[in-house]
């Protein structure tokens, strides 16, 4: 029922009261992104018509998929537009790694 949504809110509550820093938040929520949207693509590809269902049952397809299960209207707006931000701030942070491994 919710446990998607517990789950992913235990977890980044873990990384923010460990970690206290947004960067570690930022590079838990795209971790956890990446590994609910390599799961799909397992889920979607995979020939086995089991592991296929199991994966659909229990685990959403992304954080995005998450947000759109449990809010609609402005809410839902306001948090896409929240992810999108932590995204953009992920992808600075991945960029700003690359350059400066590129100086030493």
């Amino acid at each position: 029922m919710y446990i998607d949504l517990v789950v992913l809110i235990i977890l980044l509550l873990v990384v923010i009261f460990l970690f206290r820093r947004f960067s570690s938040f930022v590079y838990a929520v795209a971790i956890v992104d990446i590994f609910l949207r390599i799961l799909t693509f397992i889920k979607d590809h995979c020939g086995l018509p089991d592991v296929s269902a199991l994966i659909d049952k229990y685990i959403p397809e992304s954080i995005i998929a998450i947000i759109g299960r449990y809010t609609s209207g402005i809410i839902y707006t306001i948090l896409i537009w929240i992810f999108i931000i932590i995204m953009i701030i992920f992808e600075f942070y991945i960029i700003k790694f690359f350059i400066k491994k590129k100086k030493v």
